[in-house]
């Protein structure tokens, strides 16, 4: 951190301290070279995720419209709304923690379905029946019995 005094480029943080409910953090720094102590305040880089859809259409990633379509596919089931809660915050993660700022909507429907299929195997059928967009009988239990060669 260049010092504003000096313009000496290292300083030592003497004393750091959360601030603003934990969104920024106040650090008091002194330069290694003049000695003077200044303030800075660190805070979280929020970049978008863009969620590319199959219509090359652009939008920013929803958190809440993942959670109503894990939602949608677990109801009458036996899924507690913290397991649900926990699979969403864990595709999230995963989202933004890859290096790309664009992920396609294909990628969030095969995390949503990889964490489907170990929650509750309906709900990974109900689910993947509108996402792979099932046209006939015969290719929902084409699904079903890759399910049950799985296991």
């Amino acid at each position: 951190m260049k010092c504003p005094f000096c313009g000496f480029e290292e300083s030592k943080v003497i004393d750091s301290r959360p601030t603003d409910e934990g969104e920024r953090i106040r650090r008091r720094r002194e330069c290694i070279k003049c000695g003077k102590r200044f303030t800075t305040y660190e805070v979280i880089e929020n970049v978008p995720l863009i969620v590319v859809k199959k219509d090359k259409s652009r939008e920013q990633f929803d958190r809440n419209k993942l959670m109503a379509g894990i939602l949608r596919a677990c109801e009458k089931r036996p899924v507690s709304l913290q397991t649900i809660e926990d699979a969403v915050s864990d595709i999230e993660a995963q989202l933004q923690n890859s290096l790309d700022r664009e992920v396609t909507s294909d990628k969030i429907g095969e995390l949503c379905m990889a964490k489907l299929k170990d929650i509750d195997e309906v709900a990974y059928v109900r689910f993947a029946s509108v996402y792979r967009q099932f046209k006939d009988v015969s290719t929902f239990v084409e699904e079903v019995s890759k399910l049950l060669q799985e296991k």
